[in-house]
């Protein structure tokens, strides 16, 4: 009878411990999360793939720091480039999901007001996410013009 009831208690321990962790307790969207990790810290873009040719090089030494308030900053010494980014829930809407096959539908938004000649106008996009954690946001975006494919990685510095 002793080891009957340590083991219900255990398994009432493992249910409660289960539902709670299930339960976001401020109700957070992924869209949430992932503003809250591009908020904490400067980014740099590690991997830039545009259609048909890496073109990261064109954003070396530059430090992205994605605000609170929706300004995006990329900063190169004297050098600056102010847009905005926001993440949105699009998961009513399946016909953004530019990847193709991921689940998740939010689109990571940026905007660079920047002449079509300037290299920050390739950023300018509604990325889907690929995967995001505490150190790196990975994006992609299948072109509707071309059909090309791009990718676009940060990572935190």
């Amino acid at each position: 009878m002793k080891k009957a009831t340590i083991l219900l208690g255990i398994l009432l321990t493992f249910v409660a411990c289960s539902s709670d962790d299930n339960n976001n307790s401020n109700n957070e969207t992924s869209a949430d999360l992932v503003r809250d990790i591009a908020v904490n810290g400067t980014w740099r873009v590690s991997y830039f793939f545009d259609t048909d040719e890496d073109e990261t090089s064109n954003f070396t030494g530059y430090v992205f720091t994605f605000e609170e308030d929706g300004t995006l900053r990329a900063e190169k010494g004297s050098n600056s480039v102010v847009g905005s980014w926001a993440v949105l829930d699009d998961s009513s809407n399946s016909s953004s999901d530019d990847d193709g096959n991921s689940s998740d539908d939010d689109d990571f938004i940026i905007t660079f007001p920047v002449p079509e000649s300037n290299d920050f106008e390739d950023l300018n996009d509604d990325w889907d996410i690929i995967t995001v954690s505490a150190n790196k946001i990975e994006l992609t975006d299948v072109s509707g013009g071309n059909g090309g494919t791009d990718f676009l990685t940060f990572v935190k510095i």
